[in-house]
């Protein structure tokens, strides 16, 4: 049994709540546990200059961490005056995992930004940001398209671990911190492998644990695509 008394395949509560920035084009809060994360959805009638005359559009993110998100307070990029490392790598993963599953080339040349402003910190923040992130993305396009989407898929995220010799399904920081390997695992909602981040902490593990992880992140993610269904319905 873990610390918050789930199984070992068994994800955190997940609650989205919907359009709750009144400016933006789409928004979504996701509660994942005690994860929370506002992601709101930006249309630009632009492209980046490298871009211009493709005849497509651009997928792109930024995202945060609030001072008090954390246990101990983390020092805004402003003050640091550059973007944390970490701050960099996430939303670019973000981004080209959300890219995906879009057509470009319906979007014309036209720019959605994604931001995901992590609220409360509690591990698999970043998973967090790509599943709301999407669905704030759905409503933007819905808004501004007349209810059409050029997206092919939904687009699930989670985060996995080792810990004591057992893989379990969707860690919380505490966990995460103890994890022998860390897993985050990005699929459509076919079914197709988007990306997977995988390191092992302490020592190498096998292919048929690989393999494992990769069973026990498919039943987790077919979940959360379900979850999206639900607040979303079918995409247009």
């Amino acid at each position: 049994m873990r610390n918050d008394g789930r199984n070992f395949d068994e994800l955190r509560n997940i609650e989205v709540l919907t359009d709750t920035m009144k400016y933006a084009d789409g928004s979504a809060e996701i509660i994942w546990g005690n994860t929370r994360v506002i992601c709101t959805a930006s249309w630009e009638p632009k492209v980046p200059p490298w871009m211009k005359g493709e005849g497509q559009g651009w997928i792109t993110a930024e995202y945060g961490m609030l001072p008090r998100s954390s246990a101990q307070r983390i020092q805004r990029d402003i003050n640091r005056l550059k973007k944390a490392p970490r701050s960099v790598e996430i939303q670019r993963l973000i981004g080209r995992t959300i890219r995906s599953v879009v057509d470009l080339e319906k979007m014309g040349e036209n720019t959605m930004t994604i931001d995901c402003d992590v609220i409360q910190a509690d591990g698999g923040t970043r998973v967090a940001s790509i599943v709301g992130g999407f669905i704030a993305m759905v409503q933007a396009f819905r808004s501004i398209n007349d209810g059409m989407v050029p997206i092919n898929d939904y687009l699930g995220a989670v985060s996995l671990g080792i810990i004591n010799g057992e893989n379990l399904l969707d860690l919380c920081y505490e966990e995460d911190f103890r994890a022998e390997a860390d897993m985050n695992f990005i699929m459509s909602g076919k079914g197709e492998i988007v990306e997977i981040q995988v390191t092992a902490e302490e020592k190498p593990f096998s292919l048929e644990t690989f393999n494992s992880l990769v069973k026990l992140a498919s039943k987790g993610i077919m979940e959360i695509v379900e979850i999206q269904k639900k607040v979303l319905g079918e995409l247009k």
